[in-house]
């Protein structure tokens, strides 16, 4: 390959492994270099297909026991937007979304609520269970049941919760968010969310690797970091996967100020910067799969196509509750858009082919019925 490039970047679009002392090269490489290079090993490693996840966002409870200052998620319990579904209500919107062709639910909680909130507690107590991931192994079967695959997002979870949910759950995620302790500092985004503290986050992944379990995990961008300490965020997720294998995708998601924050004033992440990491990720994770979220790039996530190749879970029918305000793009003008980049858009389940043998048999053969190739067939999405 001849760019003008420094070797290590060059070494990187080649596919071939990155040492973590050059990770910072590649990272100040010449940035329209670096984005030729990202879609050299795009293109060896992925070809033209884009793939993303058609799903319904299931807002399982929203109460938190953290509080992070850029969250537009969590609700308080006198809050008008307090969400606590029942099994009943699980049900009910996965039958709908089974009718729109969605193939994921994606089950969001907030941090272990029932550890700050009596209310959950009480929430709890009244199904029958002693916590949020009992709840969610129940719920998870409920949406199983009417055609949906599962992919629970609730926090740091430990070994024994995380196998309890292997049965009904095809994957799950976990953002790293940001390998630096300086974060949970005083007066920094996570110094109320002891969750986010990089131990913490990093033993849970650990966890999701010793049971198996196929995991999404990625960085936040624009949060106070600093390049080096997202370089490094990015190398302990390719550290992670190194051990446990299991790592099936890395988001690279931008911070995008919520208007009822105390971060509402700070400003979005840049678009260079953005494209810098994404860069990044792709050279140092080569054959990795590689997600920006498209609702939170409007108007400009087509300028990442070269770069990513997935663009998470788009839903038909649900709000992104943890960015609202920032809707998903319509699904066929989506398969449009890529086509006119000259890239396949192709809808796949919650868990990435590659990695279905993680999958338990029950969950594998549920797939093959709607299955071709290892991803979705046209009918059951289109």
């Amino acid at each position: 390959m001849t760019l003008a490039l420094p070797e290590e970047v060059c070494r990187a679009a080649e596919g071939r492994r990155v040492p973590d002392a050059d990770a910072g090269a590649v990272y100040g490489a010449d940035l329209q270099e670096l984005s030729r290079a990202a879609e050299a090993a795009r293109i060896a490693s992925k070809g033209r297909r884009v793939t993303f996840s058609k799903k319904a966002f299931f807002n399982a409870v929203n109460l938190c026991r953290d509080t992070c200052t850029y969250c537009s998620y969590k609700s308080g319990p006198a809050d008008p937007g307090l969400s606590m579904m029942g099994l009943d209500d699980v049900s009910g919107l996965a039958r709908l979304a089974r009718g729109c062709g969605c193939v994921e639910a994606l089950l969001v909680t907030g941090e272990r609520p029932e550890e700050r909130y009596a209310e959950a507690r009480r929430w709890l107590r009244g199904m029958g269970f002693s916590s949020t991931a009992e709840y969610l192994v129940h719920a998870s079967e409920a949406a199983l049941a009417e055609g949906l695959f599962p992919h629970t997002n609730a926090g740091a979870m430990d070994e024994g919760q995380i196998r309890e949910l292997r049965g009904s759950n095809v994957s799950m995620g976990l953002m790293l968010e940001s390998s630096s302790a300086r974060l949970g500092g005083g007066g920094m985004p996570h110094e109320l969310a002891p969750s986010k503290e990089p131990g913490a986050r990093i033993g849970a992944l650990e966890a999701a690797g010793r049971c198996k379990m196929p995991i999404t995990t990625g960085v936040l961008a624009g949060i106070g970091e600093t390049p080096s300490e997202m370089v490094e965020s990015l190398l302990e997720i390719r550290r992670l996967h190194e051990r446990f294998g299991n790592i099936q995708e890395v988001i690279v998601q931008n911070f995008r100020p919520g208007e009822a924050t105390p971060m509402r004033g700070e400003p979005p992440a840049g678009a260079s910067y953005l494209a810098r990491i994404v860069c990044t990720a792709r050279l140092l994770m080569p054959g990795m799969n590689i997600q920006v979220p498209p609702n939170l790039l409007p108007g400009s996530y087509m300028g990442m196509v070269g770069m990513v190749n997935d663009w998470g879970g788009v839903s038909p029918l649900t709000p992104d509750h943890v960015n609202p305000g920032f809707a998903w793009p319509d699904i066929a003008g989506l398969e449009s858009e890529c086509a006119g980049a000259g890239y396949d858009l192709a809808c796949r389940f919650p868990v990435y082919p590659e990695f279905m043998g993680m999958v338990p048999a029950r969950l594998r053969e549920m797939m093959d019925e709607v299955g071709e190739g290892g991803l979705v067939a046209g009918w059951r999405w289109r």
